[in-house]
C-alpha cells in the first residue's frame, strides 16, 4: 500500500500546481488575448480535474470485495486513469487545436506580451516542481528497467499518467513561448495560433499513448514473471506437491492479484490432505505475496497441463 501513499503525494502535488497555474493562464489569455496562452489554460485545467478522476479512482478501487464484486474494485483506476487519457484528447487536445484554427484565420495581435512571458515563466517553475514530484516517484518504482520498459510493465498507473501530463505540459510551455515571442517578433500573429496546434499535437499524442497502456491494464494484465515464479517455488516447496505445473495471474488493480495455480499432488493424498494442503499455500502465499487478494488451486495433472498450455500458445500464434 505504500505505492498509493506515493502515488496519492504525486497527484496532491500536480493539483495544486495546476489549478494555480491554470487560473494564472487563464487571466493572462484574458488580458492579452494569446491563442497559445488559452490553450494552455485549458491544457492546466483539464490536467486538474485529470488528478481528482485519478483520486476518485484511488478511492473507488479501495473498496473490499462485495456480492456483486466478489473480486474487488481494482479496476476502477484502470477505468479512470483511461478516461483522463480520452479527457486529456477530446478537451486538451480538441479545444487547443480548435483555438489554433480560429486564431490562424481570424489573427488578432498579442496585447502585452509581457504578462504571457511572466505566466509562462511561473507556470514552468510550478510545473516543473510538480515534475519532479512525479519524476522521484517513478524512478522508485521502475528500479533497473528503462523507462519505457518501466511504464509498459508498471501496474500503477497514477505515477506514469501524472509524469507523462507533466512533461507534455513542459513541452507545452515550450511551443507557447516560441510561438509568442516568434508572433511578436516578426509581426505575424498567426504563429500564436500556429503554437496551439502544436500544442494539440503534443496532448494527442500524450493521450494516445497513456490510452493505449490503460486500455492494457483495464482488459488484464499478468504479474510480473518474477512474483509467478516466486509463487511456484513457495508451492513446489510443500511436501504434498508432486510438481508446481504453472501459474495464471492478472492484477485487478496495482496491488491486488488473482492467481490460479496448476498443481499436481502426490498420488497417495486423501481429499481431506489435498484440502488441508491448499489452505497452507493459500497462507503461505498471501503472506509472501501480499498483493494476492484471490488464489485458486487447480488439481491438474503435468500432461494435462502441458497439453492445455500448448494449445493456448498454438491460438495466440
Amino acid at each position: 500500500m505504500a505505492a498509493h501513499g506515493g502515488s496519492k503525494t504525486v497527484i496532491y502535488a500536480a493539483l495544486a500546481g495546476n489549478l494555480a497555474i491554470a487560473l494564472t493562464k487563464f487571466a493572462a489569455a484574458f488580458f492579452t488575448g494569446s491563442s497559445a496562452m488559452l490553450s494552455e489554460g485549458v491544457h492546466s485545467l483539464v490536467d486538474t480535474g485529470n488528478g481528482g478522476l485519478l483520486l476518485y479512482g484511488m478511492h473507488r478501487a479501495a473498496r473490499p470485495p462485495d456480492r456483486t464484486h466478489p473480486l474487488g474494485h481494482g479496476r476502477e483506476l484502470y477505468f479512470w486513469s483511461f478516461i483522463v487519457a480520452l479527457l486529456v484528447f477530446a478537451l486538451g487536445a480538441g479545444v487547443s487545436f480548435y483555438e489554433g484554427v480560429v486564431h490562424i484565420m481570424a489573427p488578432e495581435p498579442v496585447a502585452n506580451p509581457k504578462i504571457n512571458y511572466i505566466v509562462l515563466g511561473l507556470s514552468v517553475l510550478f510545473e516543473g516542481s510538480s515534475w519532479y514530484v512525479a519524476l522521484k516517484e517513478f524512478r522508485q518504482q521502475k528500479g533497473k528497467q528503462s523507462w519505457l520498459q518501466a511504464v509498459q510493465s508498471s501496474k500503477d498507473p497514477s505515477v506514469y499518467t501524472v509524469l507523462f501530463e507533466d512533461s507534455a505540459a513542459l513541452l507545452g510551455l515550450v511551443v507557447a513561448f516560441a510561438g509568442i515571442l516568434a508572433a511578436e517578433l516578426l509581426d505575424m500573429p498567426e504563429l500564436d495560433g500556429a503554437a496551439s496546434i502544436g500544442i494539440a499535437v503534443i496532448l494527442g499524442a500524450t493521450a494516445i499513448f497513456l490510452a493505449r497502456e490503460s486500455k492494457g491494464l483495464l482488459i488484464g494484465e499478468p504479474a510480473s514473471p518474477e512474483v509467478q515464479a516466486k509463487m511456484l517455488a513457495i508451492a513446489q516447496q510443500d511436501p504434498a506437491v508432486q510438481r508446481a505445473n504453472g501459474v495464471l495471474t492478472v492484477h485487478l488493480g496495482p496491488q491486488q492479484i488473482v492467481a490460479g495455480l496448476s498443481i499436481e499432488f502426490e498420488d497417495h493424498l486423501t481429499a481431506p490432505e489435498i484440502e488441508a494442503c491448499v489452505e497452507r499455500l493459500e497462507a503461505l502465499l498471501k503472506k509472501e505475496v501480499p498483493e494476492i487478494t484471490r488464489l485458486f488451486v487447480k488439481p491438474q495433472t503435468t500432461g494435462t497441463w502441458e497439453h492445455r498450455r500448448k494449445q493456448v500458445e498454438a491460438a495466440s500464434d
